[in-house]
């Protein structure tokens, strides 16, 4: 089978054109430990109570049929502000909640323990970064997302 030039060159301009493009996508877009969902605007007033502090939070979810040791996993936001995760291991298919507020760590959700909200209402970026510190995954919003944000 022989290739017309102009075929050839088009096929040789796509793949100019997208191969960057996919090598910037994070691997988490293609399945594994990802961002999951972001309730970056606590509902109703910002009262900085505990409540409210804790209706703010992100999800994490693990895509693959494997459980993840999630010890040295940092997510943070554009300021820098950081949360940690200790000994925690996320089961296969499962999500983690990471709120905001004060409480005690069970199965499915951890507590940041702060006194004051994280994530920008009005644009935020969250970074996963694996314990190595390379990015793991990002998802961010505009005010325009109304408070909450799918990120996959």
């Amino acid at each position: 089978m022989r290739i017309r030039p102009t075929a050839a060159w088009a096929l040789v301009t796509a793949t100019a054109l997208t191969a960057p493009l996919l090598a910037a996508v994070p691997a988490a877009h293609q399945g594994g430990l990802h961002l999951a969902k972001i309730q970056y605007d606590s509902p109703g007033k910002d009262t900085r109570s505990n409540s409210s502090l804790n209706a703010e939070w992100v999800n994490i979810h693990n895509s693959t049929r494997s459980p993840i040791q999630l010890k040295g996993y940092k997510l943070k936001d554009d300021t820098g502000y950081t949360y940690t995760f200790g000994s925690y291991r996320i089961g296969a298919g499962k999500t983690v909640k990471v709120r905001t507020g004060s409480g005690r760590n069970a199965p499915g959700t951890v507590y940041w323990n702060r006194k004051s909200y994280v994530w920008n209402n009005d644009g935020d970026k969250a970074r996963l970064i694996k314990p190595t510190g390379s990015l793991l995954d990002s998802c961010s919003w505009t005010k325009k997302d109304k408070g909450t944000k799918n990120c996959h």
